[in-house]
């Protein structure tokens, strides 16, 4: 639950808690409060508003269709500047009662008073004591104590827009601090990630509707519409099963395109690159790639070349991450084999090598399928036509994967290195398809839930990261002699990872 689930009225049954009385009637005829309503309770709750003080206490209510529930209720006084009570927060928590009361009154059979003495005994161990926080007086609400700053900075901005909308319809000071500007662009910021919040200041229009609106209309889909647009010109000639990705509103004039194919799909990297993998040409599957660089003066697309690519394959599924690593999934390579692969190039890289990411599980095979980034880092896989065993079916299956964790692919005559605190740090070895595992991966083992990171230092790593012999010095340094490089041996190369500044 929320915080501000927490601190507004809960809504039972869509039903708007203006009143709380009627839910201590059974049904929706009912007149009078039900019998084994603790009245008690009920004059405790009305004392302790009249007092202006906190209540605590557990009673029975009921929903619209009659079940009961246990209502654990807390109500704490909000004071406004002059400490006067202004609003009372009201918190809820409701579980199932297990009672059976019969049918809703009305009904020939009557509740039995062996139920009634039972539901009796077991409210026993649950009613409130008689010094129920009464200490607790006027202004004693901690929150709305805290200074505007670190209300905003501290807690608000960490909240959903969603939760900003409602915190915001709790007192007239919420109200005001909710309805700021940079408020709102922080708690969307936060909500979506940097990447968005910038992509949508240049949204048209964007400055007239405002974070705060902008964020409700995201958040609502309340302003969603479909609206048709006539373009001016053709694309000559006509074609089916092509690519397209947004880039921003430019017009360039591209030279050296590659070979003609379909199938493939395009990708926009860091907002100005787009990448082109895969398909199906002239002379059958490709699994080559191809960059266009938009902001060059003379944009043009060049090939990357790359170790251990995957198989070549068509009507796969691609996405971005971290604005400079292309995923690809799945597809149909040769004789209309379907894939349920994975697979990640990290554009970054002076000489880019393919990497499968290694999953404990993988979904069935399928083309045609969609990949969409979320949270950050975690990838949502969405339909496709699926394999069913000798069947194939078109899929509405969900699948994601979470890659805030990469595990080091496998290997062998690596390095592992004890930091102080307990975390380990892995480079180098043997790895299928690759000379050169220089990339440094580091894990703590101490963490509630473990995970792979990689770490990226400056300097020059060794070129041939196995067949070496490695040292650790001081438990700050790894010092690296020789090396192979699948022709002949380094001996004479000698690296040196240092892990502390060092005066050398």
């Amino acid at each position: 639950m929320s915080l501000p689930d927490l601190l507004l009225s809960v809504v039972i049954d869509n039903t708007p808690t203006l009143s709380l009385r009627f839910l201590q009637c059974r049904g929706p005829f009912a007149k009078r409060r039900h019998q084994l309503v603790d009245s008690s309770v009920v004059s405790e709750i009305k004392r302790c508003v009249e007092d202006g003080v906190e209540f605590q206490g557990d009673l029975l209510n009921f929903r619209k269709d009659g079940s009961p529930v246990m209502n654990r209720l807390r109500m704490t006084p909000i004071c406004g500047d002059d400490d006067a009570i202004t609003h009372f927060i009201g918190i809820q928590f409701l579980t199932d009662a297990h009672l059976d009361l019969g049918p809703l009154p009305g009904s020939s059979t009557k509740e039995s008073t062996k139920i009634s003495d039972r539901f009796r005994s077991s409210l026993s161990s649950c009613q409130p004591s008689a010094d129920v926080n009464r200490s607790i007086t006027r202004g004693a609400c901690g929150i709305l104590q805290l200074s505007d700053e670190v209300m905003s900075l501290k807690i608000l901005s960490r909240l959903t827009p969603r939760d900003i909308a409602s915190f915001g319809s709790v007192c007239k000071r919420l109200y005001e601090l909710t309805n700021n500007e940079d408020l709102w662009r922080m708690v969307c910021q936060n909500a979506w990630g940097s990447e968005t919040t910038r992509v949508l200041e240049t949204v048209p229009g964007a400055k007239r509707l405002g974070w705060g609106r902008l964020a409700r209309e995201l958040t609502t889909l309340e302003a969603a519409a479909w609206r048709k647009l006539t373009v001016g010109g053709a694309v000559e000639p006509s074609r089916c099963n092509f690519s397209a990705c947004a880039v921003g509103n430019r017009h360039v004039q591209v030279s050296s395109p590659p070979p003609g194919r379909w199938g493939h799909t395009l990708s926009c990297v860091n907002g100005s690159h787009l990448v082109l993998f895969g398909g199906c040409g002239r002379q059958g599957l490709l699994n080559d790639v191809f960059v266009l660089d938009l902001d060059a003066k003379q944009p043009s697309w060049r090939e990357i070349f790359s170790l251990a690519p995957p198989l070549p394959r068509s009507w796969h599924s691609s996405c971005t991450l971290d604005g400079t690593k292309l995923i690809v999934s799945g597809g149909c390579a040769d004789s209309g084999v379907l894939l349920s692969d994975t697979f990640l190039l990290d554009l970054s890289m002076d000489k880019p090598v393919w990497r499968e990411i290694p999953v404990a599980w993988t979904p069935p095979s399928r083309l045609g399928h969609t990949l969409s980034v979320y949270g950050g880092r975690k990838i949502l896989m969405f339909g496709g036509l699926a394999k069913s065993g000798p069947l194939r079916f078109r899929s509405s299956d969900v699948f994601t994967m979470d890659l805030s964790g990469i595990a080091p692919p496998p290997r062998l005559d690596h390095v592992a290195v004890s930091l102080p605190g307990g975390r380990i740090l892995v480079f180098g070895g043997s790895v299928a398809g690759l000379h050169s595992a220089s990339q440094l991966y580091i894990l703590d083992p101490t963490d509630e839930k473990p995970t792979w990171r990689i770490l990226n230092v400056p300097g020059r790593p060794p070129r041939f990261a196995w067949g070496h012999s490695t040292c650790v010095v001081g438990g700050t340094r790894a010092i690296v002699l020789g090396g192979q490089t699948g022709e002949e041996w380094m001996l004479s190369d000698l690296h040196e990872l240092s892990l502390a500044s060092s005066e050398i």
